[in-house]
């Protein structure tokens, strides 16, 4: 399980750093940074896969639903890496780690939605918490705070979609790319040819980090589908917060955005109901596995 628990916390550690690679690329186009993460990312899963020789296996568990069920996913995921890439570079790196805290509740909602599944008494508490702080934030602001909201339910409809699919990660994220691959690819030859196009026009360290963007999406996941196949639950739900904790650190404290008190109360009530969500997650997977002895 060490060995587990170190592969996923390499995994969100990684995650937790993203904004400073994507910081380096603040004078290329989000949706530029996008298109080539979609692209280079199919690009080295289609190796990976052919040197693992799971290409024909792959073809062969397609069908109408099993293509639509990742085409949904990886336009949601597409969404969900323009909106990032967008918000590091504006200046958003705390608002972006907000949507990250609030996934996990999030994804609870949208399984008492769509998939029935039931809340113990308790965990109703952290999901009320958690919209009192989205809520306190709105009004005190006067907007929504659209950047954490879109990327929160952006994965979180993701992660429903991943509920409901068949394939395992690699072979899922490398459908979901393949689907989206022919639109992004499309979109940077048409910027290309507008002469709006950045890449191998720019300066070599921003043609290698976008040709690398792909590399450094598929890491984290192979890393974390790795550790999550060992480690229990109830720890890769801990673990979870590494990354928001290290994205809104790195927007504090070394991009300087401001964190004013009215933030703070809003992430309060946000990080209290991860905590009493967390606790209580523990201590009922806890009593789960080693039930008490009836007298």
């Amino acid at each position: 399980m060490k060995k587990g628990i170190l592969l996923a916390v390499s995994a969100y550690g990684l995650w937790g750093f993203f904004p400073i690679y994507f910081k380096w690329l603040h004078g290329v186009p989000a949706l530029q940074i996008m298109a080539h993460r979609v692209v280079w990312s199919f690009i080295f899963l289609a190796a990976y896969l052919l040197l693992r020789r799971e290409i024909n296996s792959l073809l062969h568990s397609l069908n109408r639903r099993t293509i639509l069920i990742y085409l949904a996913a990886g336009v949601l995921l597409a969404i969900n890496w323009l909106t990032y890439v967008w918000a590091v570079n504006e200046g958003r790196v705390v608002e972006s780690s907000l949507g990250y805290f609030i996934n996990p509740l999030v994804s609870v909602s949208l399984g008492v939605i769509f998939l029935r599944e039931r809340l113990r008494p308790l965990q109703w508490l952290p999901v009320g918490l958690a919209a009192a702080g989205v809520a306190y934030l709105t009004i005190r602001y006067g907007q929504l705070p659209w950047v954490a909201l879109v990327l929160a339910f952006s994965f979180g409809l993701y992660g429903l979609l991943k509920k409901i699919a068949p394939l395992g990660p690699r072979k899922g994220l490398a459908l979901e790319t393949a689907l989206i691959f022919p639109p992004m690819f499309a979109y940077l030859v048409f910027a290309e040819a507008r002469g709006e196009g950045v890449f191998l026009h720019t300066l070599p360290l921003t043609n290698v980090l976008l040709a690398l963007s792909g590399l450094v999406t598929i890491i984290p996941l192979l890393l974390f589908a790795a550790g999550a196949q060992s480690v229990p639950l109830t720890i890769m739900g801990l673990l979870q917060y590494v990354a928001p904790t290290l994205q809104f650190l790195l927007g504090v404290l070394l991009y300087h955005e401001p964190f004013t008190l009215t933030s703070a109360i809003g992430f309060g009530f946000i990080w209290l109901a991860l905590l009493i969500f967390s606790l209580e997650s523990y201590f009922h997977n806890q009593r789960t596995l080693h039930p008490q002895p009836v007298p």
